[in-house]
């Protein structure tokens, strides 16, 4: 999470690479329910600075803000929406897509348990079609009577998952571990490297890391801890998080690098610009290949 001070200074960056001054952009933050029934290892992320955030985000022109493993506070959510703000938040599971709804965001960006960082157990392919469902059951005023809209995310690296996602209701896609594995990409060279060598068995999700699943490439120090489930869970129950534990104990610790299953798909390090028209040229060729099915060219299929 970031403090104030660093998020200036990342919005200052972001405003410094753009073309145009007036492209919009998006902020994100991991806003997690504290207290209650509530995970017990659930703590502010912000630091009790919040509000202060929203006001960065205000004054930064950001057009989008973004929740994670949580929903922005009711006058988070007003202040966002009179300052013209759109508000997307993460969900892995159709229950938390309508909470999140309930609460006035307009767009769910759905996410399956395949995707890196933190997620749900639902996978892709059945979680966007459900969120979808609930989500044409809300009008968000900012969005001006049109349904609640959702954006798909998890395993999705190339156009067939963009063109699948689209099929499936979402208006958009949300790619995380692609662009990892990108020139561009802020993180280590290491980081990157570990991608393209993972295989589709090499992540997992663990509760090691922040006492909520996350899907990171196994290494020895997560995997020693698996051995361990019911210690796992014991520390989490009692509100601390086995790395918390590790570091104040003084073990060593070896931090995993974050990614999806879709890790296994991806091959090289690319410009971010050549993933994004590799992908929207194959999307667009499988959209017009599904055009042919009802036109009848090119298959023998009688629908």
């Amino acid at each position: 999470m970031y403090t104030p001070e660093q998020l200036r200074e990342i919005v200052a960056e972001l405003k410094g690479l753009l073309r145009s001054p007036d492209l919009p952009f998006g902020i994100d933050l991991a806003l997690p329910q504290v207290g209650g029934n509530a995970r017990k290892t659930n703590h502010d992320y912000t630091g009790g600075k919040l509000d202060e955030l929203i006001d960065i985000t205000i004054d930064s022109g950001a057009r989008l803000f973004v929740s994670a493993v949580g929903v922005p506070p009711k006058h988070v959510i007003e202040r966002l929406h009179k300052a013209g703000i759109y508000i997307m938040n993460m969900v892995g599971h159709p229950k938390h897509a309508r909470k999140a709804l309930d609460l006035g965001v307009d767009i769910i960006c759905a996410q399956g348990g395949e995707g890196g960082g933190h997620t749900g157990a639902i996978a892709n392919s059945v979680l966007i079609p459900a969120v979808v469902d609930v989500a044409r059951q809300y009008r968000p005023t900012m969005l001006k009577g049109s349904p609640a809209l959702v954006v798909a995310a998890g395993g999705i690296s190339n156009g067939r998952g963009l063109a699948s996602s689209l099929m499936q209701g979402a208006v958009g896609v949300w790619v995380g571990t692609r662009f990892v594995a990108s020139v561009e990409a802020g993180c280590s060279e290491e980081h990157k490297s570990e991608v393209v060598s993972c295989d589709f068995e090499g992540t997992d999700r663990t509760l090691v890391l922040s006492g909520r699943p996350l899907r990171m490439k196994v290494n020895e120090y997560i995997r020693k801890w698996h051995e361990q489930p019911a210690r796992i869970q014991a520390l989490c129950d009692s509100g601390k998080v086995p790395i918390e534990y590790d570091i104040e104990e003084g073990n060593e610790v070896d931090l995993p690098h974050l990614m999806g299953q879709v890790a296994g798909s991806i091959e090289k390090v690319q410009p971010a610009g050549e993933i994004v028209a590799e992908m929207v040229d194959e999307a667009v060729g499988m959209l017009k290949t599904g055009t042919g099915y009802l036109e009848g060219g090119g298959s023998k299929s009688r629908l």
